[in-house]
């Protein structure tokens, strides 16, 4: 149930590509996104902080490059990653957030390069600290990168916010038997194969005790429920 003081002081939320085009015709969603800026800034004001991974599923997948070398097609996706932050970036300033952009890989005509204790400074001083280019190697998805960043930035929790609201026993979209599953652990993911994350992600979280609160983005509220202690999607921790 929410209380009145935010369940975690600071936080790595994930954001997929379609979370923030939303269905749009177009790749962004801005009216979205400023829902998303504006439930932001209200945890902000609880004394929360806010590090953000984001995908890039509405522009490119370096699967969509079936025909491509792998590694080029993931270094177009790292591309991808690094439009939605600066997407981010600008609306969050213009509702009036200090947000920066951070990237694995060096372009600094558009961001700053990442350095973990910088990093760590912008959160405290009140910024909110946007990761993009992944982890600027290929092979390795934008959920790998979130509980990296989650491990070195210090996070209480990783916040997935998806097109489905938990993890479920199987995907409820074509399966209507599937199970809504409210507490898991690692281990029993990988056992069970379930689609939730990819495993890098789901052994990286598990070695590294970093809990992970998988929860569905169709109302920008709930990144504010989740926070304050709402009992809503799937908690995955260790044993």
């Amino acid at each position: 149930m929410e209380n009145g003081k935010p369940v975690y002081k600071r936080v790595l939320l994930k954001l997929s590509g379609e979370a923030i085009s939303a269905g749009k015709d177009g790749i962004l969603n801005f009216d979205y996104i400023k829902e998303i800026a504006a439930v932001i800034k209200k945890c902000m004001a609880k004394g929360v902080q806010f590090g953000i991974i984001v995908g890039a599923g509405n522009i490119w997948r370096g699967r969509n490059g079936e025909n491509m070398d792998r590694v080029k097609a993931d270094h177009m996706g790292m591309l991808a990653t690094c439009i939605n932050a600066l997407a981010l970036q600008e609306v969050f300033i213009r509702c009036g957030i200090d947000a920066v952009v951070m990237t694995a890989v060096e372009m600094k005509a558009f961001a700053k390069g990442f350095v973990r204790d910088d990093a760590i400074e912008m959160l405290n001083a009140g910024k909110v600290v946007i990761f993009g280019a992944g982890l600027g190697i290929p092979f390795v998805s934008t959920d790998t990168a979130a509980v990296v960043r989650a491990a070195e930035i210090g996070a209480d929790t990783v916040l997935m916010a998806k097109n489905v609201d938990a993890i479920y026993t199987a995907d409820p979209r074509i399966d209507p038997t599937a199970e809504k599953l409210t507490n898991i652990t690692y281990k029993e993911i990988l056992a069970r194969g379930l689609a939730a994350m990819d495993s890098t992600a789901t052994s990286f979280a598990m070695d590294n005790k970093i809990s992970i609160h998988v929860f569905g983005l169709d109302k920008c509220e709930n990144i504010y429920s989740v926070i304050m202690g709402a009992e809503m999607g799937t908690v995955v921790k260790g044993e």
